[in-house]
């Protein structure tokens, strides 16, 4: 069993930054994929940002070059570095990871962009 813990949420205002930390506990050694997820109210889920085992990293398209994932060298643990936030970035931020097939999900990090 694996447990999810996001940290680093926040309000910020247009144009500024914060970095979401996502840390798993329990059996992580078999973890093969880590993420971020976010949901605006309102809206459905939707997935922000992917790293897998080996580096290999995907974004949406409404966050390319302004979001940055990457991991620790534990391997357990995944960041979500996001510069230049937006309106349209708000929500709660889910980390998961996928760990011998099984998904976990963390509880979300709010973040707010407001001026």
């Amino acid at each position: 069993q694996v447990h999810v813990v996001e940290s680093g949420g926040g309000l910020v205002q247009p144009g500024g930054s914060l970095r979401l930390s996502c840390t798993a506990s329990g059996s992580t050694v078999s973890i093969n994929v880590m993420g971020w997820y976010r949901q605006a109210p309102g809206k459905q889920r939707e997935l922000v940002a992917v790293i897998i085992n080996g580096g290999a990293t995907d974004y949406a398209d409404s966050v390319k070059v302004r979001f940055a994932i990457t991991r620790g060298d534990a391997k357990s643990t995944v960041y979500l570095r996001m510069n230049s936030l937006k309106s349209d970035d708000p929500g709660l931020y889910y980390c998961y990871l996928r760990c011998s097939g099984a998904v976990s999900w963390g509880k979300g990090a709010q973040v707010t962009v407001t001026s």
